[in-house]
């Protein structure tokens, strides 16, 4: 069964991250952009970083362009801002797509293995969070809207699972 430890990323200084790193961790996924309004949401997923920091937990923030131009920074500019605006010390990787021909393969199998409404793939915008289990499968997918602070309580569940 592939699980998101199968897979690779571009950390934002272009240095490939094997995700197996994270294994037997909590993981929650996020495709985030600077200039959305939904960016503060940086804040509420730092306060789940700080909250869990010891435990198996970790938040993965993967900048996307594809909604509204919202993230036309290139890595430099991303990092500044989300440590100068956000004070963020969770990892950021390199600015990727999440949908189309060019979608990143970790995005391709969180969208596969986990639609949204109605049974679709595709992400809607920018802040669409995924809840990883410790296996490396996914919990569950939650809208832009749902805020950081919202899935703590699953996040202890999963755990002390």
């Amino acid at each position: 069964m592939t699980t998101v430890y199968d897979f690779s990323a571009d950390s934002l200084s272009g240095e490939q991250v094997d995700l197996q790193q994270y294994r037997g961790k909590v993981l929650l996924i996020v495709n985030t952009a600077s200039k959305c309004g939904f960016t503060p949401q940086y804040e509420g997923l730092e306060q789940l970083h700080k909250e869990f920091a010891g435990q198996p937990f970790e938040v993965l923030s993967f900048p996307c362009n594809q909604f509204g131009q919202q993230e036309p920074g290139n890595a430099q500019e991303i990092g500044a801002f989300c440590e100068k605006n956000y004070g963020v010390t969770f990892p950021v990787f390199a600015k990727i797509e999440v949908n189309g021909d060019n979608a990143h393969p970790l995005y391709q199998h969180l969208k596969k293995n986990a639609p949204g409404i109605l049974g679709t793939e595709g992400i809607k915008w920018n802040f669409t969070k995924f809840l990883i289990r410790k296996d490396g499968s996914i919990h569950d997918r939650y809208a832009p809207t749902t805020k950081p602070a919202d899935l703590a309580d699953e996040i202890r569940k999963l755990i002390a699972q």
